[in-house]
């Protein structure tokens, strides 16, 4: 099965989209991912979450210009509507999504 372009992915219909920009050797990377799980968890079916390692997709970051990691960008209809960078709580992470579910 060929893989689906980063465009495909984000234009989930009727689901939002969190990607997570990320790197194995980045420690808040890391505190993150436990948080995303959560999150993806609780909104199963209702969102759909990506990981894209910056390392290996360095095109995909610099196209939406994240600079530091973790950066954490929502598409809602392929069009990017909330972007953070850092770790975030998990609990502002759910208010987030659920803004736009």
């Amino acid at each position: 099965m060929p893989k689906k372009s980063f465009s495909e992915l984000i234009n989930s219909p009727g689901m939002p989209v969190l990607v997570d920009f990320y790197a194995d050797w980045c420690g808040p990377c890391k505190t993150m991912a436990p948080i995303l799980e959560q999150v993806a968890a609780q909104h199963q079916g209702k969102l759909k979450v990506i990981k894209i390692d910056v390392d290996r997709n360095p095109a995909v970051a610099q196209q939406f210009r994240v600079q530091g990691i973790p950066t954490l960008i929502l598409f809602h209809k392929g069009q990017p509507v909330w972007r953070q960078s850092g770790v975030v709580p998990a609990q502002q992470l759910a208010q987030t999504v659920q803004n736009y579910l």
